[in-house]
């Protein structure tokens, strides 16, 4: 069977070597879907001033809200695994957002600690798989030569739910109350859920492999695969990064480089619209000229960023901006092209279940950095972070690992792409 043929069955669209109408269109479908996504998970701690006093819960039960989604997204990740190869990934996508729909409903409904805490859970179990199953369709759909420039448009989800949705939201809080950011969730989601039912081919070309029928068992084989475990291992290192400083990074701007409050939104939208337009360049850069190659550069860049601003003391504005543009971009340049290598070492048969483990290793090692943050940063008597330049240290050292990680993920891409045209 000639490839134009195999990807004909993946959507229902021919490779004729650049992207289709279609295929352009879900992909803004699908980065609609995760800006909801991203956006019901990056809401809450914004609307902490106004939740905490109006169900009365105090700063510790406010952590747990927000910490209860990254755990119960992390452990369902692990046990959707299983399953996540076994059906349509039209119709898997579907079921997880009707779920992730639901929960975020159930925190609007919220009036109690312990409402919005379960809430939060059933909106983590459901939510936590969704950006999986949309990378597992990305890979699907698209050859790893435009896989850079269609997860640099995705990419953008992060970006526009940064500088759009959270400012919207809290309007809508300010104007109303805190439920309503999360009614205006369910109500684009439902509409982007009709619009995926009705639009979205079946994706379903995997089935047409053997599929292991034991999910403990699927499980186990992507959990001891040694060239998964490489590329899993990547992943948790790369997630340190963000988890470490971007909790600080307010109070660090606020309190160490001297930046008044008020302009603090100022720096994340230009910072966002930055996000917004690199995104897209990056991807199409990294299909260019080699997603390893974009991954050194992001890195480099990284790494003195990181170091630069983690030293930092009284700063103007506009240098701030600067350097969390630059930072940023590094960052963004990283996790693109490092998504793009990543996705070519599963074989399709296991594609789901990879994707599975590995947004769940994430979360998990995500949730893990920012505990290990906040067991190196301190605060002086004058508000001011001490020792918060070792977060640097710790991140460039990590970053420097991964980079040495990702070089035999990149020596394994052309044999696990050759092996997936052979089977094809």
């Amino acid at each position: 069977m000639n490839m134009s043929k195999s990807v004909q069955n993946v959507g229902g669209e021919a490779a004729s070597g650049k992207i289709t109408p279609y295929q352009k269109i879900v992909v803004a479908i699908l980065a609609f879907m995760q800006f909801t996504v991203i956006l019901d998970f990056m809401v809450l701690s914004p609307l902490g001033a106004t939740l905490m006093p109006a169900l009365k819960i105090t700063p510790t039960q406010f952590g747990s809200v927000v910490s209860i989604y990254a755990l119960s997204a992390g452990i369902s990740g692990f046990l959707a695994a299983g399953f996540a190869d076994r059906f349509d990934r039209k119709k898997l996508l579907l079921f997880f957002y009707v779920g992730f729909i639901a929960g975020t409903m159930l925190c609007a409904l919220a009036s109690t600690f312990e409402f919005l805490l379960v809430a939060r859970m059933v909106t983590g179990i459901f939510g936590g798989v969704i950006g999986s199953i949309v990378f597992a369709i990305t890979t699907d759909l698209f050859e790893f030569e435009h896989r850079g420039r269609v997860l640099g448009i995705i990419q953008t989800s992060f970006s526009a739910s940064q500088i759009l949705g959270i400012p919207f939201g809290l309007w809508l809080t300010n104007r109303l109350n805190w439920h309503a950011p999360f009614w205006m969730i369910v109500g684009v989601g439902a509409l982007a859920g009709v619009v995926v039912f009705s639009f979205v081919k079946p994706i379903d070309a995997h089935l047409k492999f053997r599929i292991d029928k034991k999910p403990l068992h699927h499980l186990m084989v992507t959990m001891t695969n040694q060239n998964y475990l490489k590329a899993f291992a990547t992943t948790a290192l790369l997630a340190t990064g963000g988890f470490m400083l971007m909790p600080f990074g307010s109070a660090f701007s606020v309190n160490n480089m001297k930046i008044d409050i008020n302009d603090l939104p100022s720096i994340y939208l230009i910072t966002g619209l930055s996000s917004m337009f690199m995104g897209p360049f990056l991807g199409r850069i990294s299909d260019a000229v080699g997603k390893y190659h974009v991954f050194l550069f992001g890195s480099i860049l990284t790494m003195t960023m990181v170091f630069i601003y983690t030293t930092r003391g009284v700063t103007p504005l506009y240098t701030v901006m600067a350097i969390n543009v630059l930072l940023f971009t590094g960052v963004s340049a990283r996790m693109i092209s490092s998504s793009a290598l990543v996705s070519a070492i599963p074989s399709r048969e296991n594609r789901g279940s990879f994707m599975s483990v590995s947004s769940s290793i994430q979360q998990l090692s995500g949730g893990l950095a920012s505990l290990l943050a906040g067991f190196i940063v301190s605060e002086n008597p004058d508000g001011s972070l001490h020792n918060f330049e070792m977060l640097g240290y710790v991140v460039n050292g990590a970053s420097v690992i991964t980079l040495v990680m990702m070089a035999f993920i990149h020596r394994l891409v052309p044999e696990s792409e050759k092996q997936a045209r052979e089977a094809s």
